[in-house]
């Protein structure tokens, strides 16, 4: 069957540090007199993390917007550009090849932005088409996927998707707010990219995509812009309001291809958190096996917001079936994807 197939991959990871490395070098000490700190740390399911700013060797709590932008480009100009150049080599495509390149981020901006400044380091085509997913959050891997598959369907051209997100730019002044430490306890660093080439006979195919925005819930999960970088804003009731919502939309999405639950293969399902998890799991019926993966990432990697999606599709290597790949944001936001094999 034509359409967009995933036929490459690639990340890039910055320096690594342990979660109590990191509580015991700065936050025990951040958060002085905030009793729950570290047991927010302790049952966050992470174990390492990945920061292009180390809070133990760097404190920028105190910084203003425009240096952390600043910082934000010369940080992910290299791990970008790492993580895209794996992907074309995994897909045997060159970087003249490439027909759009997408570049998926809410953790840093610049005009001209990433994807202008790789489109010229990497050799792409002046001619290369460029789109930028901007600020959606954790679920932007999701629309970007479809928005790019779209792209390959059409015009029948290669295409490149790169998530890059730095996090640990944006660590906060020391706050009475448990979901400021939550946020500090969870969030990572990354750059992921993904190849996508029309009707290639190996890979994955994006066949579908559904996504649900509950209004009603908006102010659940926020990312604003403050003079201090970007402040996360996050509710305990989110798991509550996924539980609510995730049986349907994977429901809509498996209708799609007439497909049932028990014919998923493969799940990548994004790791906001081990309660992120535990609902996706009970709600639709899964083993903890089949969420293993998701949980593997956040225990060795954080979650790295839109670039931990794709993190996930590469822990499940070679899937013989349908693979789901659901990931959850600001909005309060939804999205699910269906791959099937080429």
């Amino acid at each position: 069957m034509s359409g967009a197939v995933i036929t490459g991959a690639g990340r890039a990871l910055p320096a690594s540090y342990t979660q109590d490395e990191v509580w015991e070098g700065f936050f025990a000490q951040h958060y002085t007199g905030l009793r729950s700190a570290r047991r927010v740390f302790s049952a966050a399911g992470v174990r390492t993390r990945h920061a292009v700013v180390n809070p133990v060797h760097e404190d920028i709590s105190g910084w203003g917007t425009g240096a952390r932008m600043e910082r934000y480009v010369d940080e992910a100009l290299p791990l970008g550009k790492q993580a895209v150049a794996a992907a074309l080599d995994s897909a045997g495509l060159a970087p003249g090849d490439v027909g759009l390149f997408a570049v998926v981020t809410c953790t840093g901006y610049a005009t001209p932005g990433l994807d202008i400044r790789l489109a010229s380091d990497l050799g792409m085509p002046a001619g290369v088409q460029r789109l930028l997913v901007g600020h959606m959050g954790c679920y932007a891997a999701l629309p970007g996927l479809g928005a790019v598959g779209d792209y390959v369907t059409a015009r029948s051209r290669p295409a490149v998707l790169l998530c890059c997100e730095l996090t640990s730019l944006h660590v906060q002044p020391a706050r009475d707010d448990l979901s400021q430490v939550v946020a500090h306890a969870l969030f990572s660093d990354a750059a992921s990219a993904v190849v996508l080439q029309p009707d290639a006979r190996r890979g994955m195919r994006v066949a579908a995509t559904v996504a649900r925005t509950d209004h009603s819930t908006a102010d659940h999960m926020t990312w604003d812009v403050t003079d201090l970088g970007f402040k996360m804003g996050l509710s305990p009731r989110v798991p509550d309001v996924l539980a609510r919502h995730v049986g349907d939309v994977v429901q809509e999405l498996l209708d799609t291809a007439g497909l049932r639950v028990e014919d998923v293969a493969g799940w990548a399902v994004h790791p906001g958190g081990p309660r992120i998890l535990d609902v996706a799991r009970d709600q639709l019926g899964l083993t903890e096996e089949q969420i293993a993966p998701s949980r593997r990432v956040l225990a060795e990697h954080g979650n790295c917001s839109s670039a931990t999606v794709l993190l996930v599709l590469e822990e499940l290597g070679e899937v013989d079936g349908p693979v789901v790949a659901m990931a959850f944001g600001p909005g309060l936001t939804l999205y699910a994807t269906l791959l099937l094999p080429a």
